[in-house]
């Protein structure tokens, strides 16, 4: 028999298979960001940002990312001897990026560097960078970021916790916080019979001393949602005599004990699957009273404010990464004798998905923007009401179907586990649920309409402010809908989403390049009220889909 080799029986090489990502500066190759970032003040940041880009676009980090997302945590009721620990294992990979989310201050930067103008455009920007990078680590980020402001309600709160919140140092270690370098906030609001419903909370709060604002508590109750169950301090909802109230629930006791919070088993996510979520009981469990007693869901309002800003930056961070693994694709692969690129339906498509993670960036900007300003400033107070809501509202639906479509774009082999668009496509969803679903966040919007009608009228003078007149048959509608008050809320969400793609179109329109900011008005603005479903690919005829793709592929 003749001497043979591996080579004489090969069927075919591979190609036609584009490469990986090439290492990158996710901040600079990212025009449109760089350029909202330096408008709306943040660019004294850049040098941070670019280091945050270089992390984020590297190959390392999507191998961490992989890792946690392969190697899910675990829960350890007790140790071998039969002692209650209530602990959370994790594979290494999410310690890792945990150190490096906190240590680029995910949490914190925009407390951190107040005193500087844009401070929270700045975060904001690490937080949608993060938000390509690893969605798992920015949920235990974004509520120990939005704990801030409920901590300082309290000065004995704050002076105990407030500096160990902010440290860029991760510290995973189970032991008491007066121990540790660094340390992360967790929340326990959701109860089976509630959901979204918060004034159902049936968790009572007994108090040991005289009780109230300060006053210590022993807490009782089951939560559904436990987030973050390994984080050393949570804030929760339970019911006292005047009503529900808020507390602060240590993870340990004064006498260096574990608190009385039992986790009852972790949650089996569709998505989100290297962060842990858990159910847990309170079975006594040691909490200080936070704000009013019996005005707890009002104490919470500025901190779900602020985890409803992140919910958007997330999901603009989601489709931005989306689009980029699109076009990444379809630069290198070929069909029909042509790059993907080059052919009309995929550029489209391509472009499409372009301005519709512009639009979703520019939006959630000008809400950080604003939530930046809201302190010496009461008109972008009164914007960042309504805005964040919208901009949670609308954001977080449209995430879904773009990933879905940037899914389409690499054909079965975006539909494979290893593939980071997989990933993606499980974690879209969950925006629009944190926080409040599509339908509460509405109702929000609703209650800013009725109770703070000077919040409308900051959004839609900030919608008039690009003077456009392809803006004004959307106006007319939305003016329309405002005033039958009988049927605000059937419509609602039409409403909202309108509002939503209006101050899109407004924001483009003075700051995009003409190409972006004409096919977007071309292509959304078509419907009397704006805001309806459309099919992405389908453009108006323009000869900018190129320019559009090229844009958000500067690198």
């Amino acid at each position: 028999m003749p001497d043979t080799t591996a080579a004489d029986y090969a069927t075919h090489e591979v190609l036609n298979q584009p490469p990986d990502l090439p290492d990158h500066d996710a901040y600079g190759a990212d025009t449109a960001l760089a350029e909202t970032v330096a408008r709306l003040g943040g660019g004294w940041a850049e040098p941070h940002l670019r280091m945050v880009g270089r992390s984020i676009g590297s190959a390392a980090l999507r191998g961490l990312a992989r890792d946690a997302n392969r190697y899910l945590p675990e829960l350890r009721t007790h140790d071998r001897f039969g002692h209650r620990i209530d602990e959370v294992a994790f594979h290494p990979a999410w310690h890792e990026l945990m150190g490096l989310a906190f240590g680029h201050g995910l949490h914190g930067f925009g407390w951190s560097h107040a005193d500087r103008p844009g401070a929270q455009v700045a975060r904001a920007a690490v937080s949608y960078l993060w938000n390509q990078g690893e969605n798992g680590v920015c949920c235990p980020a974004s509520m120990t970021f939005a704990s801030i402001p409920l901590l300082r309600t309290d000065p004995a709160l704050a002076a105990a916790w407030e500096a160990r919140v902010l440290s860029t140092r991760y510290d995973p270690r189970p032991v008491p916080a007066e121990g540790k370098a660094g340390v992360t906030v967790g929340m326990a609001m959701t109860e089976k019979q509630g959901g979204s419903d918060l004034r159902a909370t049936q968790t009572t709060a007994a108090p040991l001393d005289a009780g109230g604002p300060g006053g210590e508590y022993a807490i009782t109750g089951h939560k559904w949602f436990f987030s973050v169950p390994q984080s050393d301090l949570f804030f929760t909802l339970a019911r006292t005599r005047a009503g529900v109230s808020c507390f602060a629930v240590p993870g340990w006791l004064p006498d260096g004990s574990r608190n009385l919070l039992l986790l009852q088993r972790l949650k089996d996510k569709c998505g989100n699957r290297s962060n842990a979520s858990s159910e847990v009981e309170f079975r006594g469990a040691l909490g200080t009273m936070v704000g009013e007693d019996g005005r707890g869901i009002a104490t919470l309002i500025e901190m779900a404010h602020l985890t409803r800003l992140d919910c958007a930056l997330s999901s603009a961070g989601l489709m931005r990464q989306a689009a980029t693994l699109a076009i990444h694709h379809a630069r290198h692969r070929r069909a029909f004798q042509r790059a993907l690129v080059d052919q009309p339906m995929m550029q489209f498509v391509l472009a499409d998905l372009a301005l519709e993670a512009e639009a979703a960036m520019a939006l959630a900007f000008r809400c950080a923007a604003a939530v930046d300003r809201s302190a010496a400033d009461a008109g972008e107070a009164l914007f960042a009401r309504i805005g964040v809501p919208v901009a949670k509202y609308w954001i977080c639906k449209r995430a879904p179907p773009l990933v879905a479509e940037a899914l389409e774009c690499h054909g079965g082999n975006g539909f494979i586990e290893e593939h980071p668009m997989a990933r993606l496509y499980r974690e879209a969803p969950l925006n629009g649920i944190w926080e409040g679903s599509g339908n509460v966040i509405c109702l929000d919007v609703l209650r800013a309409l009725q109770r703070e009608p000077a919040s409308v009228a900051a959004l839609l003078a900030e919608i008039r402010a690009a003077g456009d007149r392809r803006l004004e048959p959307g106006l007319r509608a939305v003016g329309a809908a405002l005033a039958d008050h009988a049927g605000l809320e059937t419509r609602a969400r039409a409403l909202v989403g309108a509002l939503a793609v209006l101050l899109q179109a407004s924001l483009l329109l003075r700051f995009a390049p003409a190409p972006v900011a004409d096919a977007f008005c071309a292509s959304r603005l078509e419907d009397a009220l704006p805001g309806g479903g459309r099919t992405f690919g389908a453009l108006p005829e323009t000869g900018a889909a190129r320019a559009i793709i090229d844009r958000a592929w500067a690198a």
